[in-house]
């Protein structure tokens, strides 16, 4: 049977570009939070409550007030422009969920990875996954209330960043905020690839 090709109606809108980006960090450190304050849409979240069999497996050094985590992904949508819209996959963060990952990080243009100065080496891992698949990737300072404040430069240089990795500051609760921290992200990826275009090119 024959399928006749479906056209768009003449003079109507372009489709939105659409991008994939994880967001991705340590056990706590505010992914589900930033999914949720950047979303346009009702966030998508497979959150459950810990219990007493997470005991010795889920550290909670740094964020004892946490009842939930995440077990499988978050996810929400950001239109940036008429013509881009980001759609946002919350990791989870303990080590026991990261069989997820491979499937979350098909197609991703790029990573947060979200930081708390409290708990720092949580990051290592994220960044480490996301550095040997080679996904461009941002870091984002969350500032939680109490935490001690550090430059950016020193965040940099402990995690051993490449030095063209950005560091940003953010608050995950407020909209404009994470929004910022994606925006930077488009334009780290945007130069990452322009530069291997050019690279191939020579």
């Amino acid at each position: 049977m024959d399928y006749g090709r479906s056209e768009r109606p003449a003079g109507a809108a372009p489709l939105p570009t659409a991008i994939k980006i994880l967001i991705a960090g340590g056990f706590g450190v505010g992914k589900t939070t930033m999914v949720g304050a950047v979303s346009e849409t009702r966030p998508l979240r497979t959150e459950e409550v810990l219990t007493e069999t997470g005991i010795g497996i889920d550290d909670l050094s740094g964020v004892e007030e946490k009842s939930t985590t995440t077990v499988a992904m978050d996810f929400g949508r950001i239109t940036i422009s008429d013509d881009l819209v980001l759609y946002l996959f919350g990791t989870p963060g303990q080590d026991r969920f990261w069989f997820v990952w491979d499937e979350l990080a098909l197609g991703a243009l790029g990573a947060v990875v979200l930081a708390d100065t409290r708990r720092l080496a949580d990051c290592f891992p994220s960044i480490d996954y996301f550095e040997g698949r080679g996904t461009p990737f941002v870091v984002a300072v969350n500032c939680f209330e109490g935490a001690r404040t550090f430059r950016l430069d020193e965040v940099q240089a402990a995690l051993d960043l490449d030095p063209g990795v950005p560091v940003v500051l953010c608050d995950a609760r407020q909209r404009e905020s994470a929004k910022e921290v994606l925006i930077t992200l488009l334009e780290h990826a945007m130069k990452l690839r322009e530069a291997r275009r050019r690279a191939a090119g020579d």
